[in-house]
């Protein structure tokens, strides 16, 4: 899952970055309104953390322009204006939910996964293709049944290939979802990190799930 966090007081954005990406969030921070609705109109994004006062133009303002853009994009309001008339306006705007300054992370993420479950409700929460079965709430990965241990990068990486499955996903495409914007897709990460996860799923089985299309991208099917 990524999220956007657009927040300008740097210490807050990173502490709420840090704390994310050990969730195994995939994360990035706009430092004010115009950067932040910038990426989310030309970026895809999971849910985004909005704060309200930001310079340039401020997160009310980013809030209902998205939604008369047609992003319905989970949004989760992050600020100190905690009177009634604020929340309202900004739940009125078209904000999913609203928490106030300062927080409690352990609130924080339980409204994170709350917001993400509701627009996923229509979907499983694991995955499966074969028998490699991914359990989305308590981020473990299964094949044959035998639990297998996997790094947050990792988690999400198979977890894109796996909402995929059956199709060609690019690098940039695994780049937009899986990694930060300023994520340079000239390395070799990428491939690494596709090793990494063919080591662990398809090493020892007749069965290879993780396949390389030349010049295309990957892909995982039966």
């Amino acid at each position: 899952m990524r999220i956007l966090v657009v927040e300008d007081e740097e210490k807050i954005a990173n502490f709420i970055k840090r704390g994310l990406k050990e969730e195994g969030y995939v994360v990035d921070i706009a430092g004010d309104g115009e950067e932040g609705l910038y990426l989310a109109l030309n970026h895809s994004f999971d849910l985004i953390v909005l704060d309200l006062m930001l310079p340039i133009k401020d997160g009310l303002t980013v809030c209902a322009e998205l939604r008369e853009k047609g992003k319905n994009i989970p949004i989760l309001i992050l600020t100190a204006k905690n009177s009634t008339q604020d929340k309202v306006s900004g739940l009125d705007l078209g904000a999913n939910d609203y928490i106030t300054k300062p927080f409690a992370f352990e609130e924080f993420l339980a409204r994170i996964r709350a917001l993400l479950r509701n627009k996923n409700n229509s979907e499983s929460t694991r995955l499966k293709i074969h028998d490699l079965d991914m359990d989305l709430l308590a981020h473990k990965v299964y094949r044959g049944g035998k639990e297998i241990a996997l790094t947050s990068k990792e988690f999400s990486l198979l977890e894109y290939l796996m909402r995929n499955k059956g199709s060609i996903v690019t690098r940039t495409m695994i780049t937009e979802h899986v990694w930060e914007i300023n994520f340079d897709s000239f390395t070799n990460v990428i491939d690494v990190y596709i090793n990494y996860l063919r080591n662990k799923i398809d090493k020892g089985y007749d069965k290879k799930l993780i396949h390389t299309v030349r010049s295309r991208g990957y892909s995982i099917k039966e």
